[in-house]
């Protein structure tokens, strides 16, 4: 995690290239979540500033390889210029003659942002061939594209093989610093609140947790296969069949360490998944045919709410029910708030990116938090004890 950052490096007059994560929503050509551009903010000007002529790359979305108007960079490009209140200068490819022409005619203080490097098959092969060709846009690498970090793709890993030196911007050293924080030296007591549909996305994260935090508190979707592990019913809610026997050796796991467990003691229960539908509330043991847990219920809330107010330092990924729906997403509201609350008190409290970090600024709470990652798979990953190729392949501080 000890990796050299773009303050340790000179870049005056020198061709930046720089990977960032501009992977944001767009609807109809309408950016509708600009936070991800928001906190590439710090680094691109921190570069300017320095005289560096700074050039962007990014992916959008997942094109299927050639240019596709629905994944074009240009509306990021028109709100990356407003956030920087200086013009950005739009390549319409990412290699190329007229790329490589427009990124050697840049002068220092000046910004341009690279077409969708997706638009190209070979950026997800790790091609070396494309590697090299991006590589030759600059004299120096910054990777600040925590999101895309647990890819070894051309833009992220590949050009690391033809740059250097090769460095972090200032996102990643700040994921590094709270994600780091929380695994090799967490404030006891440590709460790790796990959510979501899938335990089948979880179980890395379930077994590298298991003896580092104290207290695992497990709600959402996924909550039901470890219900089923352990013979409970669970009516018509989500379960992951082939899950149960490693839902049930996970428990056993928990049970021989010194990690406590606890899953939600009741739910809110529906038989349609709607806005307005009839909801009950349901005991773990009450969930009889044609019933589906969507949220956790009130006695859950208290539980993890006097858990989080208990803990010192906190890591929740993933929702309590079905967030999308306001009727369902009281559990993850009331989780998001106690947290808030433990940050005011001096709690450290980082939230893991995806569906959490979406809900958390829905909800205009994400300033209220040690931190949000901007990387759901790569805080995942992290806290699973897994390198990430494109920080590994970043310059060591001496």
């Amino acid at each position: 995690m000890n990796k050299k950052t773009i303050r340790d490096i000179s870049v005056t007059n020198k061709r930046v290239l720089v990977r960032v994560d501009f992977n944001v929503p767009i609807q109809e050509g309408r950016i509708t979540d600009d936070r991800r551009i928001r906190e590439s903010i710090p680094t691109i000007q921190y570069l300017l500033n320095q005289g560096g002529k700074v050039i962007l790359m990014s992916h959008l979305g997942r094109p299927k390889g050639g240019f596709d108007a629905k994944y074009s960079l240009q509306p990021v490009a028109e709100r990356l210029q407003e956030l920087l209140r200086q013009p950005v200068i739009f390549g319409k490819d990412c290699i190329g003659q007229d790329t490589f022409e427009l990124a050697n005619q840049l002068k220092s203080g000046e910004v341009m942002l690279l077409e969708n490097v997706r638009f190209y098959s070979e950026e997800e092969k790790n091609d070396p061939q494309f590697s090299k060709k991006l590589a030759s846009l600059g004299e120096v690498y910054v990777n600040d594209a925590f999101g895309t970090a647990h890819r070894a793709h051309a833009s992220t890993e590949g050009v690391t093989k033809y740059l250097s030196p090769k460095v972090a911007g200032f996102l990643i050293e700040k994921e590094l610093k709270h994600l780091a924080m929380l695994l090799e030296n967490p404030r006891r007591p440590f709460l790790a609140i796990l959510g979501g549909a899938k335990v089948s996305g979880k179980i890395d994260v379930i077994k590298n947790l298991i003896g580092k935090v104290d207290v695992l508190m497990i709600g959402g979707g996924m909550a039901f296969t470890f219900f089923r592990a352990q013979g409970r019913p669970t009516g018509s809610s989500l379960v992951e069949e082939d899950k149960i026997g490693l839902a049930k050796d996970i428990l056993q796991t928990v049970f021989d360490s010194t990690t406590s467990i606890f899953l939600p003691g009741d739910h809110i229960a529906v038989q349609k998944i709607e806005q307005g539908a009839e909801t009950k509330i349901l005991k773990t043991d009450q969930f009889s045919e044609g019933w589906i847990g969507v949220d956790i219920g009130p006695v859950a809330i208290d539980d993890f709410v006097s858990h989080i107010e208990e803990a010192n330092s906190i890591f929740w990924n993933g929702p309590m029910g079905i967030f999308e729906i306001p009727d369902f997403s009281n559990g993850t509201r009331k989780i998001a708030e106690a947290m808030v609350q433990a940050t005011e008190r001096g709690a450290i409290t980082v939230v893991g990116g995806g569906d959490s970090a979406a809900a958390v600024e829905e909800m205009g709470l994400s300033e209220g938090f040690s931190h949000v990652s901007t990387g759901g798979g790569a805080s995942l990953e992290l806290m699973e004890g897994k390198v990430l190729p494109g920080i590994a392949a970043l310059d060591e501080q001496e």
